[in-house]
């Protein structure tokens, strides 16, 4: 048990808040902004070496060294998990055969034969998600007939049709129409070192009747999908047509619309990039083309970190993001840049730590976020009708795709930050406010990067295995948009208020948690809706929000840290369970917070965790992922979460009980 005194020492919380303080600033970019690493699991390096060896170009990136990466990840058992201390995955269990089988791996080695063992305990091949299916099928190693069809006449349909690109959530968008450019060539290029993945089948060979299973409910929206499928199959038999001609024409002109200027590719997200440039080559951009150079350079950057901050490694966890000497990290990619998001956080942190708003260091901040402020109506105008072009992308440049949740981080981090322009900050806080109240959902709540994609069939499409074709409203963005709507001055007499907090009291769990899309997981989203009521003044006192902190005093560690792995989404009665984290303890701390009483014990024992576990440099460090891109698909760690956010609770902390 840690020493309850220590927290009682305010001098000890002084000295580590400065410390902290201190560490932030040593890795401030010059221009202003933070950039931190976001490690990730092992498949975006393997569809990386794919699309290399796709192309014909192994020979232009280091193979052994990625192959390494790869290899670095298997488990004893011979899979590959989604997030470090999780179970073995079949996709990236798959990707992972197959990546180091085209590096030049024997598949009978013995670590291949682990893996080959496990995959076909997982299912083998068949079970994969749709997407790795379609990757397999453009190197010979999956039937295309099989694949579901994504075809380009999609954007022809209008959009009150049940299906359409805008009843779909924009990460679906980036993927799918670029995927369809790929599903309409279905192009086979086989690889010399990995001809076929025969043994990865239940039966030994990919001939077979791989076709989707048909729902039990004969009347169900899975099934109606699938007579889609196969009629639109039998049309595809039919020579190409004009309207084929004119839907290809159609996608073409779509990703290049959001490929060009103000973007760092497709979403500036990794898997979308690499299907564009499959995409283009397919039909018959050249690679000097500058489209093509463009997106080329943007994907190829994402495994160069002059731009981010590098991870920082708990000694016994080195292995896991570097091979070889300490001094030379080793490959490594990421799945896209983070810059506004980081830069947002932890301004807000600086600012409610004590660094002031005339600080040139948080002026240089508040001066590169409003640069970054949008000036295009990208794909969330589809779905509403705000008139002015603005909002925050999570990158450096993603001008078609401001999201929700940025754009309130940045106002609140605006809010701590000077400007070199006060008039213009004033105008872009004023503009960024009115934008994300227009974006509230009918629910009440806020989605990410769309208002009302919630049309819950679309769940059934073939192609929707990825567990993310909706961006339905969510608790944890919720809670932020209440914070940043009290911080603007508004309260429970403002409509938009109103219904933000009655969509909290109607997702709040039975045990007094919130589910967290965005983060792990349900101390992720109870902290986020606790800090948002506090802040519109909800009487913290009331039975349903004790509930809340019960749930989380219940589930403190012995340490007094909390922790949650990502497992809890797979399994949740293990919700709120796993090794403690800094940032899953700081959520927590912050929730706790938000109800008084500093000398509680779960507080007292709480800002001791985070005392202890600071490091001399100011930082904090655990390698966990507490980030969420997909539940049950994709996790992946904030590098900035185990900086700024312990520094926030404790400030927070500070203030508390300088005020009792």
């Amino acid at each position: 048990m840690l020493d309850e005194t220590v927290s009682n020492n305010s001098s000890a919380v002084d000295d580590s808040i400065r410390k902290a303080q201190d560490f932030l600033f040593s890795i401030q970019h010059e221009d202003g902004y933070w950039n931190c690493e976001l490690p990730i699991d092992s498949t975006v390096a393997c569809d990386y070496l794919l699309y290399f060896f796709w192309t014909g170009e192994a020979d232009a990136i280091p193979v052994d060294r990625i192959a390494d990466f790869v290899r670095g990840r298997q488990l004893e058992d011979g899979g590959w998990p989604q997030f470090p201390g999780g179970p073995s995955e079949l996709n990236a269990t798959v990707k992972g055969y197959h990546a180091l089988k085209m590096a030049g791996d024997s598949p009978n080695a013995e670590h291949m034969q682990r893996a080959r063992t496990k995959a076909l305990e997982l299912g083998g091949i068949p079970a994969m998600h749709t997407w790795g299916k379609l990757y397999l099928a453009m190197v010979g190693c999956f039937p295309w007939k099989f694949c579901p069809l994504i075809p380009v006449e999609l954007l022809m349909l209008p959009k009150w049709f049940p299906v359409h690109i805008y009843r779909m959530s924009s990460w679906t968008r980036n993927m799918l129409v670029p995927l369809s450019v790929i599903n309409h060539f279905k192009p086979v290029r086989e690889i010399p070192s990995c001809p076929d993945l025969n043994e990865l089948y239940p039966e030994g060979t990919m001939e077979g009747n791989w076709s989707l299973k048909w729902s039990e409910k004969t009347f169900s929206a899975k099934n109606v999908f699938l007579v889609l499928d196969k009629l639109g199959r039998f049309v595809n038999h039919i020579p190409e047509g004009i309207t084929r001609k004119r839907g290809l024409k159609i996608a073409e002109q779509w990703i290049c619309d959001r490929v060009g200027q103000g973007s760092d590719g497709m979403g500036a997200i990794f898997p979308a990039i690499m299907n564009v440039l499959i995409a283009f080559e397919l039909l018959g951009y050249k690679k000097d083309h500058w489209l093509f150079k463009k997106n080329r350079r943007h994907f190829e950057e994402l495994t160069m970190f002059d731009r981010v901050q590098p991870v920082f490694l708990s000694n016994d966890q080195t292995d896991y993001y570097e091979k070889g000497e300490k001094t030379e990290p080793g490959w490594r990619v990421g799945p896209c840049f983070s810059p506004v998001w980081d830069t947002a956080l932890i301004t807000m942190a600086l600012g409610e730590s004590g660094i002031g708003k005339d600080d040139a260091r948080m002026t240089r901040a508040g001066d590169w976020l409003l640069d970054r402020e949008i000036g295009l109506r990208g794909d969330w105008k589809e779905n509403c009708d705000f008139p002015e072009a603005t909002g925050w992308a999570f990158e450096f440049n993603n001008d078609w795709y401001p999201d929700v949740d940025d754009t309130f981080q940045v106002l609140l981090g605006l809010n701590e930050t000077g400007a070199s322009d006060e008039d213009r900050h004033s105008a872009c806080l004023d503009r960024g406010m009115r934008w994300c109240r227009a974006m509230q959902c009918k629910e009440g709540g806020f989605a990410a990067f769309d208002k009302d994609v919630t049309d819950w069939w679309l769940e059934a499409v073939p192609f929707a295995d990825h567990n993310a074709i909706l961006d339905p409203p969510c608790s944890d963005i919720t809670g932020r948009a209440l914070e940043t709507l009290a911080m603007a001055g508004y309260d429970t007499e403002d409509d938009v208020v109103r219904r933000a907090r009655q969509f909290l009291v109607d997702t709040q769990e039975q045990d007094g948690s919130w589910f967290g899309r965005w983060g792990v997981n349900y101390i992720y989203g109870t902290s986020h809706a606790i800090r948002g009521l506090k802040a519109i003044g909800e009487d913290m006192t009331q039975v349903w929000l004790q509930k809340s902190r019960n749930f989380l005093e219940n589930n403190q560690n012995a340490d007094g840290g909390w922790g949650e792995s990502c497992w809890s989404y797979h399994d949740d009665s293990t919700r709120a369970q796993g090794e403690s984290t800094a940032s899953q303890t700081a959520w927590a701390l912050l929730g706790l917070l938000c109800y008084g009483d500093p000398e509680r014990a779960s507080i007292r024992r709480a800002v001791n965790y985070l005392l202890e576990k600071q490091l001399e440099d100011g930082s904090w460090r655990y390698d966990e992922f507490t980030g969420t891109g997909f539940p049950r698909i994709f996790y992946l760690k904030y590098t900035s979460y185990q900086w700024y956010l312990p520094l926030y609770a404790l400030a927070k902390y500070r203030k508390l009980c300088d005020k009792q």
